[in-house]
């Protein structure tokens, strides 16, 4: 398995960058140094020219993988979900019972993120606050209907897809599994953004996190309990 994993390579839809980042080592120090910076000033004050400044690389080479910042944050977005996806399939695949291999899925999709060693150049905490703080930006656009029939957001909806047929093995008379999932997905965000920055209007909080709340939600939703 160890030797598995060390060949894992995240496999991001090829529209979204101009040339795979994965392939050289620059490539690897765009992203390892955009997540730096965008979590350091935001995704608003982020330009290519400050990313450039940091890497020690001119301007010109990062559009040599990416044309526009945008499309570097879907790249980072969607490396992020594909980061979830395969914690979800490995983390889930033994498990049999359907109401605990539920729970540990809204787990893996809400805990607190730790770093993961099999991927030395991403800061999977840092990028986990991204897509806290920034993940919205990546779709509401005026593009998202283009993009998403490009197969942009594809990795983002197999986990959502995912979480939806696990809470359909759970209860499969329960109308709405995919709400429920995509409510658990970006509720998860949500709830961690008011943690860190309006804690007078979230009950998660250091004795009670976002995975706490959403298991009892779906506990109480499927009506199930283990």
């Amino acid at each position: 398995m160890k030797n598995l994993l060390s060949n894992l390579k995240i496999a991001v839809p090829e529209k979204i960058f101009v040339k795979d980042p994965e392939s050289s080592t620059l490539g690897k120090r765009i992203i390892e140094h955009s997540i730096v910076l965008i979590n350091d000033i935001g995704f608003d004050a982020f330009t290519f020219k400050k990313l450039g400044v940091l890497i020690g690389s001119n301007e010109s080479s990062i559009y040599r993988y990416f044309e526009s910042k945008h499309k570097l944050l879907l790249y980072l977005s969607s490396w992020y979900w594909g980061w979830i996806e395969y914690q979800l399939v490995i983390e889930t695949h033994s498990i049999s019972d359907k109401k605990e291999k539920l729970n540990k899925a809204i787990e893996i999709v809400s805990r607190t993120t730790k770093v993961d060693s099999t991927f030395s150049h991403i800061n999977e905490i840092l990028l986990n606050q991204i897509i806290i703080n920034e993940n919205s930006k990546s779709f509401l656009t005026k593009e998202v209907d283009q993009e998403n029939k490009e197969g942009y957001f594809i990795i983002y909806k197999r986990v959502v897809h995912r979480l939806r047929d696990m809470i359909s093995d759970v209860n499969s008379k329960y109308k709405y599994p995919s709400s429920l999932a995509s409510t658990i997905i970006e509720g998860s965000l949500h709830q961690h953004f008011l943690r860190d920055h309006f804690k007078s209007i979230t009950d998660c909080k250091s004795a009670s996190t976002p995975t706490n709340f959403f298991i009892n939600l779906a506990q109480n939703t499927l009506n199930y309990s283990l």
